[in-house]
């Protein structure tokens, strides 16, 4: 069954905009949960602009639930992955200058380096997923380094979406969801799991939650964006409705 982790780091980047300690990252992660999260998500990044070390050992202690650490696959970053021991690891590009993760990780270029990242944080257990493009190169790379999980970057298809006017059956959109398809029957084909987030929302999570072998969405800004109206819980709760009832509808074929 498809399961939802959600991002909690905008509820540490409102905190961040005072240097204060409210918003508190954990008290969001058990609101989250109560409204039916499978995991939760935090991105330590090396700028830590939002997430700081001590909410990711704060959530490591207190979460009862699955925790995703998104990270760069740098040493500081391996280093503090292996002393938490996250139930999983998600490996992402970062750059200073981005706003918000702008592509998946290139993990062609750079085999050999991410190969023994995967390989250290395996001889402490932890799963890791790589964020990647839909484009099977990249898959078949993935498969190499040994990753367990490939996340899916569904920033193309939700923008897509937003320029069609939210348009579900528009050919950029169809298109778009074609592609993260047929990533994720390669992805499945190689034994590894079928995951996707990025950008997603209350408007275009549907046709995602629909794809066949799915098993994990991770939602964050759209998730706390709403939550200032309605509450984490409820925000949660609503996104994992629209997930589950996508998931149960048959996939209505786009090509």
């Amino acid at each position: 069954m498809i399961e939802l982790g959600v991002n909690i780091d905008h509820v540490a980047t409102i905190r961040q905009a005072r240097r204060t300690y409210e918003p508190d990252p954990v008290w969001g992660a058990v609101e989250a949960h109560l409204g039916g999260a499978d995991g939760i998500t935090v991105h330590l990044r090396e700028d830590r602009r939002h997430i700081q070390d001590a909410d990711v050992r704060r959530l490591r202690e207190s979460t009862q639930i699955k925790l995703n650490l998104e990270m760069a696959a740098t040493d500081e970053m391996v280093g503090i992955a292996c002393a938490l021991k996250p139930e999983m690891a998600m490996l992402v590009p970062e750059g200073r200058h981005e706003v918000t993760t702008e592509g998946g990780l290139d993990i062609v270029a750079q085999e050999a380096q991410l190969k023994e990242v995967i390989a250290r944080l395996a001889d402490v257990g932890i799963v890791t997923s790589v964020f990647i493009d839909a484009d099977i190169p990249q898959i078949e790379a993935a498969a190499r380094i040994g990753a367990r999980v490939c996340e899916i970057h569904t920033g193309p298809y939700a923008h897509a979406f937003h320029d069609k006017g939210r348009d579900a059956e528009a050919p950029a959109v169809l298109a778009e969801i074609a592609k993260i398809r047929r990533a994720g029957e390669a992805i499945r084909n190689l034994g590894m799991r079928f995951n996707a987030g990025h950008a997603l929302n209350y408007y275009n999570v549907q046709p995602i939650a629909r794809l066949a072998g799915i098993r994990e969405l991770h939602i964050g800004h759209a998730i706390v964006s709403r939550a200032i109206f309605v509450g984490l819980r409820e925000a949660v709760r609503e996104m994992k409705a629209l997930m589950r009832e996508a998931a149960q509808s048959p996939e209505i074929a786009s090509e």
